[in-house]
């Protein structure tokens, strides 16, 4: 028997909105059983108090312990459950599942997943070395699981990563123990560039002697190519989705990638979607829509103020965040290049891409 991934987009009325999803397991379009992640796009801040993502975890937890018979806690050790928050812009909210069933067929060089889990971290560990060696080991755990030997075969590494709150913070200075900031908005992008470093180290991308505590959210120049990582408030512990290409996995889709250069890099959007068979001028064509599964980007202000010699405001706009100001740009440029808005656009990019771009993925049915 060989292993095929099933990839379905559903949208969301909102985060617990689980109708979309119920309706696939009626149709048996989806076996509950078979799922083995679900990346969602919820419609909160994307900052650290934003409970969209966990109150979409949740949601999802309950509705498939029931299908199951088994409780929410079992679920979240077998399902990875990654939610990112903000759908500026265009966005549209939605819910991406990955499914693994067994078939007959023979096997294509399809798509591949694997999932694997760290330790539950603790507050001090967080943005530091100790979550970049335990990422580096969940993603080869990940790559195992899917099969993939070559990292080059590699395309897409999914983390959602933990933050650190007051709560968290008081805890371990309780113990004696120092965090990596006290600034609860900084510990995301520590441990989202903790988690890509962590990417990186296990893909070769960058030498394990170039890594320690220093440069994790200061030397920009340390980035990964295929990383995407979210942080949370809901999670203690990172949850890992390898995605790539293997000659031993069945099925019509396959998942390429490219790396965005600055927010408005259009042609590596388009060269993305070449790579995996979408081949277009300009917007997709509405056949081609049709069989785009997902996309998958990264979205970060460039640190300089500027997009190709043109002064930016995002880093200086005290009333709307960041990040957020970026997934609205990328999410335009991207919704632009395909046709679609229901994209899976992630605001906070350290060390994921140089320093104002990002990785950009796209798996597509051939």
């Amino acid at each position: 028997m060989t292993r095929m991934v099933k990839v379905h987009r559903v949208p969301m009325r909102h985060p617990a909105d689980m109708a979309g999803i119920e309706a696939l397991f009626a149709a048996r379009a989806v076996d509950p059983a078979h799922i083995v992640a679900i990346l969602g796009k919820t419609e909160g801040n994307g900052c650290v108090n934003d409970f969209t993502r966990a109150y979409a975890v949740s949601a999802l937890a309950t509705m498939l312990a029931a299908h199951l018979g088994t409780t929410p806690a079992v679920v979240a050790e077998r399902v990875a459950m990654v939610m990112s928050g903000g759908t500026e812009g265009g966005l549209a909210p939605h819910f991406i599942l990955f499914s693994v069933t067994e078939t007959d067929a023979a096997p294509t060089g399809a798509l591949a997943i694997g999932t694997a889990f760290t330790p539950e971290f603790r507050p001090e560990e967080l943005g530091r070395m100790a979550q970049v060696e335990a990422t580096a080991a969940a993603v080869r755990a990940a790559m195992a699981d899917a099969g993939i030997a070559d990292v080059a075969d590699v395309h897409y590494v999914q983390v959602k990563c933990p933050l650190l709150t007051s709560e968290r913070i008081a805890e371990a200075e309780a113990r004696g123990a120092t965090v990596a900031t006290h600034d609860t908005y900084r510990s995301m992008g520590l441990s989202r560039g903790a988690s890509a470093l962590g990417v990186a180290l296990a893909l070769g991308e960058v030498a394990a002697e170039k890594l320690s505590d220093a440069v994790i959210g200061e030397d920009f120049r340390l980035w990964s190519g295929v990383a995407s990582a979210s942080a949370g408030v809901e999670l203690t512990r990172n949850e890992v989705v390898v995605l790539g290409n293997s000659k031993a996995w069945a099925g019509g889709l396959r998942i390429a990638h490219d790396v965005m250069q600055d927010g408005i890099d259009l042609p590596a959007v388009q060269r993305a979607l070449a790579a995996a068979g979408l081949q277009a001028p300009g917007q997709l064509t509405e056949t081609q829509r049709g069989r785009l599964a997902a996309l998958l980007a990264k979205a970060e202000p460039s640190s300089s103020g500027r997009i190709r010699g043109n002064r930016h405001i995002m880093n200086d706009d005290s009333d709307i965040n960041a990040t957020r100001h970026a997934r609205a740009l990328v999410g335009g440029v991207a919704a632009a290049a395909t046709g679609r808005t229901d994209l899976f656009i992630s605001g906070g990019a350290e060390h994921q891409g140089p320093d104002g771009g990002g990785p950009v993925a796209v798996i597509v049915e051939s």
